[in-house]
């Protein structure tokens, strides 16, 4: 296996998670503390992830993705939870974690984007008032994933069906 690195030896290592690890060293070796901290927790949440159930696996770049999201969800919630208690200190950085993060994520579907997908679903479903929100949320999931939140999503698909 000749050029081959020692860590790609024996499993395909995606580009993404390559480029956190790279990411991670040049972080330590600028002394930059936040990203370092940031790749360190994301990096072990994508290794556990790899080894959650029954048997290990290799994470794919839209199995890492969906991790960076969640990680990045759960620093947006604990940065509202500590701005509400009065913890400015710890909601900025929080904050701080989830711009890092945000920078491996695609980019974030803009308001105008995503009424013109959620107006085209219902378009395409026939869709009509609130009760066929479960058939249009199934028919736009698969357009916005990984580029809007669920609870964005899920806003406007009401707005519309309910104007």
């Amino acid at each position: 296996m000749e050029g081959v690195t020692p860590r790609a030896q024996g499993k395909i290592v995606t580009m993404l998670k390559e480029k956190l690890r790279a990411d991670l060293s040049a972080a330590m070796k600028a002394r930059d503390e936040v990203r370092t901290r940031t790749l360190r927790m994301t990096l072990t949440a994508l290794t556990n992830e790899e080894v959650a159930g029954k048997q290990a696996r290799e994470l794919s770049d839209d199995d890492i993705v969906k991790v960076l999201q969640r990680e990045a969800k759960k620093r947006r919630e604990a940065a509202e939870a500590f701005a509400g208690a009065g913890r400015t200190e710890q909601a900025d950085a929080e904050r701080a974690e989830g711009v890092i993060l945000d920078e491996y994520l695609p980019t974030q579907l803009s308001d105008d984007e995503l009424a013109a997908l959620v107006a085209g679903a219902i378009a395409e479903t026939g869709a009509e008032g609130p009760r066929a929100m479960g058939q249009v949320m199934k028919a736009v999931t698969p357009q916005v994933a990984g580029r809007a939140d669920g609870k964005r999503v899920s806003g406007e698909v009401k707005r519309q069906l309910a104007g």
